[in-house]
């Protein structure tokens, strides 16, 4: 299933770490801190375990929302790369 984990961690480190581990779970980075892709249950088990494990007690906001299939064919996404020069 596709998910998508969003954060709000106030420590730059903290939140660089939280970031690898999303990596290290092959999900791609969408935004700076929200990431998406496919994982097993298993999977996001222990991803949201060594998420929890990583921020202890410090102040975070971590979320992990599931896609299904059909919330997925009915994504909307806008996205571009800024244009080079003066538009005209």
């Amino acid at each position: 299933m596709r998910y998508i984990v969003i954060y709000d961690i106030p420590d730059d480190r903290l939140r660089a770490k939280v970031a690898d581990i999303c990596l290290d779970y092959g999900l791609d980075r969408i935004q700076y801190s929200a990431f998406l892709g496919q994982l097993t249950r298993s999977q996001q088990q222990e991803l949201w375990k060594r998420i929890r494990r990583k921020i202890g007690k410090k102040a975070a906001n971590v979320q992990l929302y599931p896609l299904c299939s059909q919330d997925w064919a009915a994504r909307e996404v806008f996205a571009q790369e800024e244009a080079d020069g003066p538009a005209g």
